[in-house]
Order: structure tokens, then C-alpha cells, then sequence
């Protein structure tokens, strides 16, 4: 089985909006809708969960109903942090699902993800019994030592990939993750193969993309209203 785990708990304060960022309508629906709906129509995904903030549940509910997302089958209430709302996420799938289920973990406000993203994540997975989706590094790029005020080191772009969401492992082998993160007091890394990595895990790399922008922002925002309408031009190949 492969679930899809949505975060969805931020405030969104970054957006400077009187509700959170993923509830936010753009073409008359909430992003969160938006991420949705990618997961509804991917064949590779059977189910859904979605954790977001406890005040917003029903609301979630409500709009998932109106937009027919059929494979939604939980939402839960988000924690303090990114790293604690994943694990609220992954122990409520422990209760009724096995340690060898597939969890996808994706932003929220990940709206653009694609058919594509989601089918090399699974294949990754498939290959090597983890993704992370990456995208390459294309500008050149420097490390200060004096809080960005100067730098003479370069670090060769070619070494560097920046990450993205899906991050997509077993639910055992998340839940073996978190359950370490909290025997060695590690907090605070929202993204899940930052806690790979600092548990001694290689990451493998799956697709990413440009346009799997994640909407933080206003000027994001737009970015996103912007590849909506782009995606409408039939000529594009």
C-alpha cells in the first residue's frame, strides 16, 4: 500500500495573510486542494493523510468532500515543529497499517507536484527502498564564513542538489527514525532526509523539478497562479 502523508500544520506567517498559507484559494480552491488532488488522480497512491492545524480539521474535511479527494482517509492535528507533526502523522498509520506500507511525506504547499515527481519517487523507492526528490544546482555558489559578508571558498556546483519533497521510505523505517531522533534528542529537522543523513543514512535521489516550487510567500504564490495558467497553453510540448 502506498499512503501519501501531506504537511499541512504551519501558520503560514511568512504570507502575512489572515489564514494559513494552504488554505488560501487560488482558481477557487484551497492549495492544500491543489496538493490533493495530485495525489487523487496518481494511480501509485491509494490512500491519504493529512496533518494540519487542529482548528482547521473539519474545515479540511469539508473541503475535501466538495472536491471529492476519495483517497483522503485521515487528518490529524500537527505538532510544534515539522519533524513533530510528521511523527503525529506516522504514529496514527501505525495503528493501522503495517511497518512495510509506503509513506510519500510532501509539502503541503507543494501544489505543482507532478504526475512524474511522484512515479520516479516510487521507482526510486522501488530501486534502492528510499527516495528524496532533488533538483541540481545551477548557479555557482559560495561559502562564507563571516554571516555573508565576503567569501574566497567555492564549492563546485556539479557536488550540490538542492531537495525537495517527496521524501518517500517504509512507514518502519520513518517510525525507527523518529523513535531514534527522540532517543538522541535530535528536534527540529522538518525535513525527513536531513534526519536521514544525521542517523547515518545514504539518501538516493529522485526527480525533482523547478516548477515543484513550494508557496511560502506572496511572490510564491503568484509563481504558482502563474504555472497554472501556463499548463492551459496546449502548444507547450
Amino acid at each position: 500500500m502506498n499512503v501519501a502523508l501531506l504537511t499541512a500544520a504551519g501558520s503560514g506567517s511568512r504570507m502575512g495573510q489572515d489564514i494559513p498559507k494552504q488554505f488560501i484559494h487560488v482558481e477557487n480552491k484551497p492549495l492544500i486542494i491543489h496538493t490533493l488532488e495530485a495525489f487523487q488522480r496518481h494511480p501509485g497512491i491509494d490512500a491519504i493523510i493529512v496533518v494540519t492545524l487542529s482548528s482547521w480539521m473539519e474545515v479540511l474535511k469539508a473541503y475535501a468532500k466538495q472536491f471529492n479527494i476519495t483517497k483522503l482517509r485521515w487528518v490529524v492535528p500537527g505538532g510544534e515543529t515539522g519533524q513533530e507533526s510528521i511523527k503525529k502523522g506516522l504514529d496514527c498509520l501505525r495503528n493501522e497499517l503495517d511497518d512495510e506500507t509506503v509513506v510519500m511525506i510532501h509539502d503541503g504547499n507543494r501544489c505543482y507536484v507532478s504526475d512524474e515527481i511522484i512515479s520516479n519517487s516510487l521507482a526510486t523507492f522501488a530501486q534502492y527502498g528510499d527516495s528524496v526528490a532533488v533538483i541540481p544546482c545551477v548557479e555557482a555558489v559560495f561559502r562564507s564564513n563571516d554571516d555573508g559578508q565576503s567569501s574566497n571558498i567555492s564549492i563546485p556546483r556539479e557536488q550540490l542538489f538542492r531537495t525537495q519533497t517527496p521524501h518517500t521510505y517504509t512507514l518502519g523505517k520513518l517510525l525507527w527514525a523518529h523513535n531514534e531522533a527522540e532517543k538522541r534528542g535530535i528536534g527540529g529537522t522538518a525535513a525527513t532526509c536531513v534526519l536521514m543523513q544525521m542517523l547515518g543514512e545514504t539518501v538516493h535521489f529522485s526527480k525533482g523539478s523547478e516548477t515543484n516550487i513550494k508557496i511560502t510567500t506572496v511572490d510564491d504564490m503568484k509563481i504558482f497562479e502563474a504555472l497554472l495558467h501556463l499548463k492551459k497553453d496546449t502548444w507547450l510540448k
